[in-house]
Parts: structure tokens; sequence; C-alpha cells
């Protein structure tokens, strides 16, 4: 049985291949590629570079200090902390770990609600947060507003804006 099948397999492929029927298609094959050529697209126009004149003398210096370091603060005129006042208990805490939960309103008066660890504080403008002399200028709906003093390396005192946000928002900016 396996014999007749190789058999009878190798007669059916000579069978099909004795046949010389594919000339039309040879010769389609030749026409068709006859007026083939490769095409390149050109390289794209190289452009002169055009050179632009730096002042150096007009413009700001990127590497200069001032432009990292904030505005001093004068100490001869008495402007800075005040080292001598006895320290509220906020002031222990750094302002990232103050939370300001809400506002209430008295007689006109504005007074935030700080909570600190499990402990709630009552605040109002004129206050102090956090360790860096942090004064509470004005309480709203949304932030506390401080303004802090920080002392540099030199030991001169420089002036800066802090917020503490209501909870839920962003943390400290």
């Amino acid at each position: 049985m396996k014999k007749f099948l190789i058999l009878l397999s190798s007669t059916l492929l000579v069978a099909c291949s004795a046949g010389s029927d594919y000339a039309n298609l040879d010769q389609w094959m030749n026409d068709a590629s006859r007026n083939l050529r490769g095409k390149v697209s050109p390289l794209p126009e190289v452009k002169p570079y055009e050179s632009v004149a730096y002042d150096v003398e007009s413009l700001v210096d990127p590497f200069k200090s001032s432009r990292v370091i904030p505005e001093k603060v004068k100490n001869a005129g008495g402007v800075g902390p005040d080292l001598e006042r006895t320290r509220e208990p906020l002031e222990a805490y750094p302002l990232e770990s103050l939370n300001y939960v809400g506002v209430m309103t008295r007689k006109k008066v504005s007074y935030a609600i700080v909570r600190v660890d499990k402990s709630l504080y009552q605040v109002k403008a004129g206050n102090y947060l956090g360790q860096n002399f942090g004064r509470i200028t004005n309480i709203g709906e949304s932030e506390i507003i401080l303004k802090e003093f920080v002392q540099d390396g030199a030991g001169e005192w420089y002036e800066r804006e802090s917020s503490l946000l209501l909870q839920g928002k962003e943390g400290t900016k």
C-alpha cells in the first residue's frame, strides 16, 4: 500500500510539471518589469547656519547669585524676628506637620483651626506658626498666609511668604 501511494504521488507530480503553460506568465512578468526603475527622492536642501550675536554686557548674568537668593531684609531697622519674645506652642512644629482644617469667624475676626498630631489649636492673624518665626498675616477660606524669617549662613535674615493650605488640598507651598 505504501509503495502504491508513493508511485501515485510521484506520477501526479510529473504530470503537473510536464506542461509549459507558463509562457504567458513569463511574458507578462518581462513586460511589467521592462520600464521599472528605482526612484530615490532627492536630499533636502541644507540651509546655511545663521549666527546670532550675543551681547553679554546688556543681558543679565544667568549665573549671578541674586537670581537665586531673595532680597535681604535689613537688620539695622529692627526688621527680623523678635528673638526675645515668648514662643507660642505651634512654633515647636515644622510648618509641614501642621494641618489647616477649618476657619470660623467671631465678631468679625477670623480664627483658623489648626491640627497637630491629635490636638486642635485656634489661631488668628498675628499668631506664630512653624519653626521659621512665621507670623500669620491673613486667614482665608482656603489658606493661611504667613510671613517667615529665614537666616542664611552669613547670619543675614531673609523674609519670605509661605502659606498653609486647607486640608484636602496640596500641602504647603
